[in-house]
């Protein structure tokens, strides 16, 4: 049985596998999303304790900092193991409890691919626990709730498809950058991280590289791209954006 309620306790909540991957993929557009008075949230599928840098205490203090920067109603962490993420019923089940609990609208997930195997699981895993949050049978201790879409947040990945969108991060990319910089135990002398690869600048003036040419795509100074299964819908065409020529 799938339940649908109209009240939503958060307008956006993004799912990461790894403290920081928010932050990378579409930090921006939570920034974005708060200066116009939406209700965001973010969860972390990990604690990264298995990162080659820092540790699992010293990302949870860099994490909370980020969520202040970004203006978040909320941060949880689902304590999966780093490194060994599986979508299974229990895995689903339990992610499928925190959907519930903050009722989005929409769930921000990761690029379908990508190099590290948690990205790729994690992708799917919150495909399934979406689906899975509206079936009244399964940990039915919480009321049913399924959000309305789903999209994938393909910074860094759009090698292997086009994006559906590209979201407008032109006034937030500070802000953004502001929320990477406080994982210092990560990144600080960086130049690649988890889907971010090497160009041979340091890692934040990559990723001013790439922000740069997202926005480029819709003809802005920086943006994030995103990625959908479904069509996306038009009403009227005579207002479409972004000029072809």
């Amino acid at each position: 049985m799938y339940l649908s309620v109209v009240k939503h306790e958060l307008d956006v909540l993004a799912i990461g596998a790894h403290r920081d991957d928010v932050e990378l993929t579409c930090g921006g557009t939570l920034a974005r999303l708060k200066r116009l008075g939406r209700r965001t949230g973010i969860v972390d599928l990990t604690q990264g304790e298995m990162g080659s840098r820092g540790s699992a205490a010293t990302r949870a203090d860099e994490a909370a900092k980020a969520a202040a920067i970004l203006g978040v109603e909320v941060r949880e962490n689902l304590a999966l193991p780093d490194a060994g993420i599986t979508n299974t019923p229990e895995t689903r089940a339990a992610l499928a409890r925190i959907i519930r609990r903050l009722r989005p609208a929409v769930v921000i997930a990761p690029a379908p691919r990508g190099r590290h195997p948690d990205h790729r699981v994690a992708a799917q895993l919150i495909r399934d626990a979406v689906f899975v949050a509206g079936l009244a049978k399964v940990a039915p201790d919480v009321p049913a709730y399924r959000p309305r879409k789903v999209v994938h947040a393909i910074a860094y990945r759009e090698d292997h498809v086009k994006p559906t969108f590209v979201v407008d991060i032109s006034d937030d990319f500070e802000t953004k950058l502001n929320a990477v910089r406080c994982y210092g135990s990560q990144f600080d002398g960086a130049t690649q991280a988890g889907e971010v690869y090497p160009t041979g600048d340091p890692l934040y003036q990559v990723l001013r590289h790439q922000a740069s040419h997202y926005g480029s795509l819709i003809r802005c100074r920086f943006g994030e791209p995103y990625y959908t299964h479904e069509t996306m819908r038009v009403d009227d065409i005579s207002t479409l954006e972004v000029s072809t020529f």
